[in-house]
C-alpha cells in the first residue's frame, strides 16, 4: 500500500498527530512523517529575485 505525502500532509492538516497517524497506517514510521513535512516545506519555499 502506497501512502502518500499529501495524505500525511491532509491528515496532519486536520488535527491528527504524529502518533495517531502511525496507529492508523503501521506502515509508516515517525521519519517517514517528518519527511513528509520536509518536503512539503522544500516545495512551498520561496525564492526571491530582484531586477536591477
Amino acid at each position: 500500500m502506497r501512502i502518500t505525502v499529501s495524505l500525511v500532509l491532509n491528515l496532519i492538516a486536520n488535527g491528527m498527530s504524529k502518533n495517531e497517524i502511525i496507529d492508523e497506517y503501521p506502515a509508516l514510521e515517525a521519519e517517514d512523517v517528518d519527511q513528509c513535512l520536509r518536503y512539503a516545506a522544500y516545495l512551498a519555499e520561496e525564492e526571491l529575485y530582484i531586477q536591477k
